[in-house]
């Protein structure tokens, strides 16, 4: 019996990864348990078992008192020294209660326990192993489908792919090998639950570093992704080395690299724009592929504009069902209103009349002080600087 168990033990240690100590702590706990049930006692009870040889000692373990109210649970001073003068009053003294059939009692009442330990400890490790996987790529094989989710066999576990995590021009069968996004990894009552999904944003961000050196090295920078997922996405970036182009180096040889990317998310569009520090030549960037004119910031939101397109690129601008639009604006943060350039040369026109009634008032105020130009703007500038002294 001894040597089974610790075989046992050690098998178990060598091809599930669970620690004997583990195992061995669980066993323990369970024969105190299965002591109290055989013999109605557990108060005070102690099992050791003997990791090098195997044996099972149960103990009961004694108070030293003056007066003896419970013999379960005490012993007297007496009795104490006549084990070992050394003892004294309050002291804890263990007794060896093992009884004679107590390994076979044991055995089949710690049965349950024992593997109810591993399991949970074998939940542990799984969790552990895939936690670290949260936020990162995983190749799985669909194995099956319900009403809520598709599972997917990620070796050790079987992740769940919800309905909004889910490519809408995807079909998945049983045994497609697919790569998924591993979104949040739970560890729940029922054993760890791992969470994947084909739709986040991020799932483009691991497949261009998978695809694309650079990006993975950090020479390219992926600033931000606008992505509706199954259909187009747009992906700004930049490079942090000025003799690399980021466009080029994503897009690759004859598209190779980009390419690889779209065939992965099964023919999503993918345009891929530079970043630029002026906000007015990025958005300019995130309409492509139309041409823009003019970008116009509006002074009371410094998180809106108005872009100027060619009459002819306005549907192009705005996009299918105003994709192009609505992904730009995710991408650069900014509330982009698109405006054709018939519809603003009204605009021109009133911003050139201001320009020319400001110029008027102040030629009118040059004539009447009886001053030329260059001294009117000598004695206004005078007079600006004499109130400011006048102010401090």
């Amino acid at each position: 019996m001894s040597k089974e168990m610790l075989n046992a033990l050690d098998a178990l240690e060598a091809e599930k990864g669970i620690s004997k100590d583990i195992v061995i702590d669980a066993l323990e706990a369970a024969l105190v348990s299965a002591y109290k049930r055989h013999y109605g006692q557990a108060q005070n009870v102690e099992v050791e078992f003997d990791g090098k040889k195997g044996n099972i000692h149960v103990y009961a373990v004694k108070e030293v008192t003056e007066e003896v109210m419970d013999s379960q649970l005490e012993v007297s001073l007496k009795e104490a020294m006549e084990v070992n003068k050394a003892y004294e009053l309050g002291d804890k003294i263990r007794f060896e209660v093992t009884p004679k059939d107590f390994g076979r009692i044991a055995a089949q009442t710690a049965k349950q326990v024992i593997l109810q330990r591993v399991r949970e400890a074998e939940r542990n490790i799984i969790y552990n192993e895939f936690s670290a996987y949260e936020n990162d790529i995983m190749q799985g094989i669909v194995e099956r489908q319900d009403r809520r989710y598709i599972y997917v066999n990620l070796g050790k576990i079987e992740a769940v792919l919800s309905k909004q995590d889910q490519m809408p021009n995807e079909f998945y069968q049983p045994h497609d090998r697919i790569k998924v996004y591993v979104s949040r990894v739970e560890n729940t009552s029922k054993g760890p639950q791992v969470f994947v999904s084909r739709s986040h944003p991020d799932l483009l961000k691991r497949l261009f570093e998978q695809e694309i050196p650079e990006v993975y090295d950090g020479i390219v920078e992926i600033v931000s992704i606008a992505r509706e997922a199954g259909d187009r996405s747009k992906v700004s970036v930049r490079s942090t080395d000025p003799n690399i182009d980021p466009v080029g180096t994503c897009v690759g040889p004859k598209g190779q690299r980009v390419q690889a990317i779209v065939n992965e998310l099964k023919g999503e569009n993918m345009d891929i724009v530079e970043w630029n520090e002026d906000p007015a030549i990025f958005i300019s960037n995130a309409l492509n592929p139309a041409q823009v004119v003019d970008v116009i910031f509006d002074p009371n939101n410094n998180k809106a504009c108005t872009v100027v397109v060619p009459d002819y690129q306005l549907s192009l601008a705005i996009g299918k069902r105003g994709q192009n639009a609505r992904l730009a604006a995710k991408l650069t943060g900014f509330k982009i209103d698109i405006k054709p350039e018939s519809e603003m040369e009204e605009f021109y026109a009133q911003q050139e009349n201001q320009e020319e009634a400001v110029e008027e008032i102040h030629d009118e105020m040059i004539v009447e002080s009886d001053l030329t130009a260059d001294e009117y703007e000598a004695l206004e500038f005078e007079e600006k600087t004499v109130e400011d002294e006048e102010q401090v």
